[in-house]
């Protein structure tokens, strides 16, 4: 009974930034239970096509899709296709998300505004398309991957950390208003994960000594880690699950 409440057959994901990493790992594992998923991407791409063949390789209906999710546009246009396919998302996982490493008294209005439209945003805005069906049907999941910078923001991150926040605070926004259509709304929160993302940062020795030093499990967290609280979010097994923050950060975190 337990294995059976994990299964997604029959059910449509779109995992947002999941040609690479945290998003790509998901993406997976919605295919391996039996989800049809789309992969999303800025634009085709090697690493695109990879992780839709990973896709495929469980589930040979998933799919790709491309747009930049800092033009308002191209989310419209992300769900027009989606319809088109008839394959509005019954689970929703905005991943995808960007950051710029600035001290806060030189960091640039524009790049502000654009981390805030792609990571909020957008975000917000795909809700608000995916929402009519999951309502009409009385199931849908809709799960944002925060950060553990929600609660220890990085000093040269100050956008990127906000939008989190932001995403943070839209969760329980949501998950009070629509509990009762059948609907739940998490926030997945990784800590460090050894990912493109972070290569550059975490190949600098003493930087990385000084982040390892700050983690209780004294490790960094694969992309893999996070797959399994999606599944958990995205299915029946899950389904008692609203308004929480899921932390993937290996108790960094925690208080020292």
């Amino acid at each position: 009974m337990i294995r059976e409440k994990f299964d997604l057959t029959g059910k449509t994901a779109l995992v947002t930034g999941s040609a690479r990493g945290i998003g790509r790992a998901i993406a997976a594992a919605f295919a391996e239970f039996g989800a049809r998923v789309f992969v999303h991407g800025v634009k085709p791409s090697d690493p695109l096509s990879a992780a839709l063949a990973a896709c495929q390789a469980f589930n040979p209906a998933c799919e790709s899709v491309t747009g930049d999710l800092g033009d308002p546009a191209a989310v419209e246009a992300i769900f027009a296709h989606l319809r088109e396919r008839d394959a509005l998302p019954d689970i929703l996982v905005a991943n995808a998300s960007i950051q710029k490493n600035i001290h806060w008294s030189e960091f640039d209005a524009a790049e502000a505004h654009h981390e805030m439209e792609v990571n909020f945003h957008a975000t917000l805005r795909m809700f608000q398309l995916a929402y009519p069906k999951m309502k009409e049907q009385h199931w849908g999941r809709l799960i944002v991957v925060g950060s553990v910078q929600e609660m220890r923001p990085h000093p040269e991150m100050c956008a990127y950390a906000a939008s989190k926040a932001a995403l943070e605070n839209l969760v329980r926004n949501l998950a009070r208003q629509i509990a009762r259509e059948g609907i739940t709304v998490n926030d997945l929160c990784p800590g460090v994960f050894a990912t493109d993302r972070n290569a550059a940062a975490l190949g600098n020795p003493v930087y990385a000594e000084r982040v390892m030093n700050a983690i209780p499990m004294h490790d960094y967290a694969r992309p893999e880690d996070a797959a399994g609280a999606a599944l958990l979010l995205a299915s029946d097994a899950g389904r008692y699950i609203t308004g929480s923050t899921i932390l993937i950060d290996g108790g960094l975190r925690l208080p020292g």
